[in-house]
């Protein structure tokens, strides 16, 4: 935590800085026959994906979203914290 904040402060999520963050991510996805949607953004800057398409089957998106996505939107939106699959392999 950094001296400018307390526990009580949290940085929100721009939303349009997220979604346009995605679109990079995306075309990567798209590449391989797969995709990613934006489910939800919480108030404590957990972030709910759905892994489409070819995601959506492959055994290596769970590792791709916790090591791949939330690392780079961890990077470049200020506020995320997590980022979770819509639902549980």
């Amino acid at each position: 935590m950094s001296e400018n904040e307390t526990k009580s402060e949290k940085t929100p999520v721009n939303r349009e800085l997220l979604e346009a963050t995605l679109d990079v991510i995306r075309q990567s996805l798209q590449a391989d026959g797969g995709d990613v949607a934006l489910v939800n953004v919480d108030d404590e800057g957990v972030v709910t994906l759905e892994m489409q398409g070819a995601c959506a089957g492959c055994p290596l998106s769970s590792f791709d979203m916790s090591e791949g996505i939330e690392r780079i939107l961890k990077e470049h939106v200020p506020g995320v914290t997590q980022v979770r699959p819509a639902m549980e392999w």
